[in-house]
């Protein structure tokens, strides 16, 4: 049983989910951290067209093999999150571009949807546990 739900596509893909929203997090809490640093530009990630093109067509996540035994979701190097500087937004007179508002609407976006993932994976798991017994 525990092969079958590590090679479960849909587990796979929460966790290159889960992975993508806690980056997109660290980089909210970085601009907000800068918020008074002249000449910071406000950061963001855009996951959710990299996991799109990581998703074949069979809805399956590709996979990265580190030993002909061994399969585990791509690393972060192969998945092609990055961070990337926020297009638009006013800057001040000191050249920085950190809206609070806007980071404060994005981190509670973030918040809702990791939230979202993580009340389903663990709806899943809850499933697996009353079918074992």
């Amino acid at each position: 049983m525990s092969d079958s739900f590590f090679s479960d596509s849909a587990m796979r893909t929460a966790r290159t989910v889960l992975d993508g929203l806690s980056l997109r997090q660290q980089a909210i809490s970085r601009n907000l951290a800068n918020v008074d640093t002249p000449g910071y530009q406000a950061e963001t990630i855009n996951f959710e067209d990299t996991l799109k093109h990581l998703v074949s067509q069979d809805g399956s996540l590709a996979l990265e093999t580190t030993n002909i035994s061994h399969m585990f979701p791509a690393s972060e190097e192969t998945t092609g999150f990055s961070i990337v500087h926020r297009q638009g937004g006013s800057f001040r007179a000191d050249q920085n571009n950190v809206d609070v508002d806007v980071e404060m609407t994005d981190m509670s976006e973030t918040g809702i949807q990791y939230q979202a993932v993580s009340q389903t994976v663990s709806q899943k798991l809850l499933l697996l546990k009353a079918l074992a017994k």
